[in-house]
């Protein structure tokens, strides 16, 4: 048996080396989508974003204030405009991401106490730029304020410690745990590249199985197996899951220890997170192809799985606060308790035992082919290739 799986094995390594797209899927995509996705969001967040104002007050007040917006550093104030119509009609051309709004007469009813109204504009067509932008924009307000009400309490002879109880009642003491640089590249990155390198395991496990009945193989497969179904999946899967498992810990080389994204779990973690990632990719792929030999609806049905795991992940909106069908249904993703164990294990250090039906997950997703075994050994003896 073992001198059948090497034979089998050794078949699958010839073809994966004289075949472009297997080098292409295999290596070099993983590698550009390693390269692509880190240095797109190298920054870790968007800074210098443009910001307009329209300052109709323009006393020395409102020219502090907007210098202070400037020195932001997601903020670049890029123009000053006359009205709010022609503010508004250049963030709706996408020449600013918002602007900051000071009504006649703002500096005088702040001396006086009177409640002026300074208003700020921002798009949310973008997620990230626009809460950012309501950050910095609603700390300068709250900023001109307190100014104001320091200078004034100040005068009337109350004391540094007086003013500060007066103006902040309630010290906050905030706390950003793993990632307190708020690094988007830190979380997405970590979702995205894993995602695509799943995407890749997919077509290329369901494409190598199909492809032995389009290019009318399969009998040599079986050959080289001696007929046994069990050396055939695991000597045609290894040389894959070599390779894509050496893509997998490049990758993780790659992001924590020369770009050093956070890893609190250890390498242990990361070392078993991405053969459970591999093999439970592989097992559904694999799963894929049993259910309908076919090449091309098995690797469409693998796309349409990968591309949906992607919204169904649990990065951008939580899992627990979708619909309750959606929330089951991203329990059939791998990339789903891919990000879980990630999250969990070595974003923030907790022990595996808090993971535990994640792991029996992809654990389960491993041993899939064991429903469709026979299945696949039935097409390789019998099925016809049909365009």
């Amino acid at each position: 048996m073992i001198k059948e799986l090497y034979n089998t094995a050794r078949r699958e390594t010839g073809i994966i080396l004289t075949t472009p797209v297997y080098i292409i899927c295999m290596v070099v995509l993983p590698l550009f989508v390693m390269v692509f996705f880190t240095t797109l969001m190298q920054q870790g967040q968007p800074d210098s974003m443009p910001v307009g104002i329209v300052d109709l007050d323009n006393t020395s007040t409102t020219r502090s204030m907007t210098r202070k917006l400037d020195a932001f550093q997601n903020t670049s104030i890029v123009a000053h405009y006359n009205s709010v119509d022609e503010a508004r009609q250049a963030m709706q051309e996408n020449k600013i991401y918002g602007f900051m709004y000071f009504p006649k007469g703002t500096t005088d009813r702040l001396l006086a106490s009177r409640q002026p109204k300074i208003s700020f504009y921002y798009s949310y067509t973008s997620l990230t730029a626009g809460a950012l932008l309501y950050k910095d924009m609603k700390t300068i307000a709250t900023l001109g304020s307190a100014g104001v009400g320091s200078k004034t309490m100040s005068a009337k002879g109350y004391t540094e410690r007086q003013i500060k109880t007066f103006l902040q009642p309630i010290a906050i003491d905030m706390h950003a745990v793993t990632n307190p640089w708020t690094n988007y590249n830190f979380y997405l990155s970590t979702m995205l590249i894993p995602g695509c390198m799943l995407l890749f395991v997919f077509l290329i496990t369901a494409y190598s199985f199909g492809t032995e009945l389009k290019f009318d193989r399969a009998h040599k497969l079986l050959a080289a197996a001696n007929g046994n179904t069990w050396t055939m999946l695991l000597g045609k899967l290894l040389p894959q899951t070599i390779i894509f498992l050496t893509m997998f810990y490049i990758y993780s080389f790659y992001v924590y220890g020369i770009l050093g994204f956070p890893h609190e779990g250890g390498i242990w973690n990361i070392l078993l997170l991405g053969l459970l990632a591999v093999t439970s990719a592989q097992g559904f792929g694999t799963f894929m192809f049993g259910l309908m030999p076919s090449l091309r609806m098995s690797m469409s049905v693998c796309s349409l799985w990968a591309v949906l795991s992607f919204s169904l992940v649990g990065t951008a909106f939580p899992v627990f606060a979708m619909d309750t069908p959606l929330e089951g249904i991203a329990q059939l993703f791998p990339l789903r308790h891919y990000f879980r164990i990630y999250q969990t294990c070595v974003f923030n250090s907790f022990p595996l035992c808090y993971v535990w039906i994640n792991i029996v997950a992809m654990l389960a997703f491993t041993l899939l082919p064991l429903l469709v075994a026979d299945n696949i050994r039935k097409a390789m003896r019998e099925y016809k290739y049909m365009e």
